[in-house]
């Protein structure tokens, strides 16, 4: 099974746009450096990707296990 996620790129410089966006709270900027994204959190929806000024997050299909 397949799930949407989102990858921020190296080149992130922390603006914060991201962060505003997300319905679902999870992307973090957690050293002032660059935002990470909380995959537990994170469903893929592509509002950070959308909003991202410098067009730095990308959304990726991400392979999760099946835990039923």
């Amino acid at each position: 099974m397949a799930k949407r996620m989102a990858v921020v790129g190296k080149r992130c410089v922390a603006c914060g746009t991201c962060i505003k966006v997300c319905p679902f709270g999870a992307i973090t900027i957690p050293t002032g450096v660059g935002a990470r994204v909380n995959l537990d959190k994170c469903v893929g929806c592509g509002k950070c990707s959308k909003a991202c000024p410098a067009s730095i997050i990308a959304i990726a299909q991400r392979e999760v296990a099946y835990a039923g």
